[in-house]
């Protein structure tokens, strides 16, 4: 197929294909984001072209900090880009337009910069994931001797880090007399927008401590829960899409029909009218970040360590063995639900419900090794802080450090099977070399993993009922693998 999604093929695609509802000719820049990946283009892009019909000045400069490939599949498509809602009742595909423009940043440093300088530019909005943000996941603080950090601290006008660019950004516009940006994360982080201003903040003070001031004062950085399931794009996906619009579309995101999001209201410089395509805005998002990474994320991590194990390719597959739908729903239902304090009239019944529902969607090949990715940055939000809530009380943590063990027994580096297993994470090499000396010994690669402070902090390598249980369940996943260890799991 060689015609091209782009503006001047949008009027000749099949019927029944949803078009930008709006003149993109008269869309303005608004909004600047930060890390233009899978989920930004199915979540925060879709809720702003909602709105770009009513308001036309909120169109989205995205920027790539790392890789050019999203440039190269959206540019020649005029930024246009299809967005694919599966469920099992089948496939609802749409053009999403909101994205007028995508900039690399490595090598278009100074005109990103110059975007986000922009008076125009009132909010940037980020989804870099945990790793993006160079702090200490068990802390919530800057990591100074991240080598991102430590290079934007010697060139603080040409930087690489996504918190580098906003700091030298706000001290542009700052210099200009142009108010600041507001700055809304939408990764999974603990009180992201707290996280983010503490980050910002310190490396805002290390630059200039007047800078520093005007961040900790001036700048807002609300917090926010996002809830989707946005699964990688395959060559499969983009052929049956291409079949049905008419024409090539180099980098559709195929998602689900569920989405949720709750911003915390305030934006100085003003916002989209969201909340017309559904987002939900609060005084406290705590309680609904809480609800989503404990119940979610924390369900999404245990499952993809166990299932990738277990030898299942997706959480759909591993979600069709009954032991594991009895681990995750006991793990929400005993372990997490009473640690949660949700306001009045949250439906967390309903909630957890859908969870399981959607975590068996056929129809989304949601991959568990994708899911396993980053388990360093991930572990302290999406289980140990639940873990230290449940032993504050010496209530029972028998699936969630289960689910720990098994983050273990997957950045060992083996499977079940003696093969290599392909671990993505920031902390890679120093994993590889504990599993490495641990040479197989439950006990030994567990004490080496607990030894790493960014993740488990002081507490709890210190603590024997977190310590005892890890190792227990880590010996049995040798012992045993991950689908016998599951279905023989014995609680209360």
């Amino acid at each position: 197929m060689s015609d091209r999604l782009n503006a001047d093929t949008l009027s000749d695609l099949a019927e029944g294909i949803q078009r930008p509802a709006y003149d993109r000719g008269a869309i303005t820049t608004g909004v600047v984001h930060l890390g233009v990946g899978a989920f930004h283009r199915a979540h925060q892009a879709v809720y702003t072209d909602d709105v770009l019909a009513r308001d036309p000045h909120w169109g989205i400069v995205a920027a790539s900090l790392r890789s050019p490939d999203t440039y190269d599949a959206l540019q020649p498509q005029d930024g246009l880009y299809t967005l694919s809602v599966r469920s099992q009742e089948g496939e609802a595909l749409r053009v999403i337009g909101s994205i007028m423009r995508v900039i690399v940043a490595p090598r278009e440093t100074e005109d990103l910069l110059d975007v986000m300088s922009d008076p125009q530019t009132r909010i940037v909005t980020l989804t870099v994931t945990e790793k993006g943000y160079c702090h200490d996941p068990a802390t919530g603080a800057l990591n100074e001797a991240h080598p991102d950090i430590v290079h934007d601290l010697a060139y603080s006008m040409n930087p690489k880090s996504a918190p580098g660019f906003i700091v030298e950004a706000l001290r542009r516009r700052r210099m200009n007399g142009v108010p600041p940006f507001t700055v809304l994360t939408c990764d999974n982080l603990p009180s992201n927008g707290r996280t983010v201003k503490r980050v910002l903040t310190h490396l805002a003070e290390l630059v200039d401590p007047e800078l520093g001031r005007f961040v900790a004062d001036e700048v807002s950085c609300p917090s926010t829960m996002v809830d989707r399931i946005v699964p990688a794009t395959s060559d499969q996906d983009r052929e049956r899409i291409a079949e049905a619009l008419g024409v090539t579309d180099a980098w559709p995101v195929v998602t689900e029909p569920f989405t949720q999001w709750v911003i915390e209201d305030r934006f100085p410089q003003g916002r989209p009218a969201w909340e017309l395509a559904g987002a939900e805005f609060v005084s406290d998002v705590e309680p609904y970040e809480h609800m989503k990474l404990r119940l979610l994320n924390g369900s999404h991590s245990t499952l993809a360590y166990l299932g990738y194990l277990a030898g299942y390719e997706t959480v759909a597959d591993t979600m069709a063995d009954e032991a594991f739908v009895r681990l995750i729903r006991g793990l929400m239902d005993d372990e997490v639900t009473p640690t949660l304090h949700m306001p009045a009239g949250a439906d967390l019944e309903s909630y957890k419900s859908a969870l399981i529902e959607r975590f068996k969607n056929p129809a989304l090949k949601h991959r568990t090794w994708q899911i396993a990715m980053d388990g360093s940055q991930k572990l302290p939000q999406r289980l140990l802080g639940t873990i230290r809530d449940r032993l504050s009380v010496s209530a029972p943590i028998r699936r969630l450090s289960l689910g720990v063990a098994a983050w273990m027994r997957y950045v060992a580096g083996t499977d079940e099977n003696g093969m290599a297993i392909d671990v993505r994470d920031p902390m890679a090499d120093r994993l590889q070399e504990i599993a490495s000396k641990a040479e197989g010994s439950a006990e030994v690669l567990a004490r080496g993993l607990f030894a790493i402070r960014e993740i488990f902090g002081d507490d709890l390598p210190a603590d024997p009922r977190f310590t005892s249980e890890v190792v227990a369940h880590l010996t049995r996943l040798y012992e045993l693998g991950a689908k016998r260890a599951v279905s023989e799991l014995k609680v209360g």
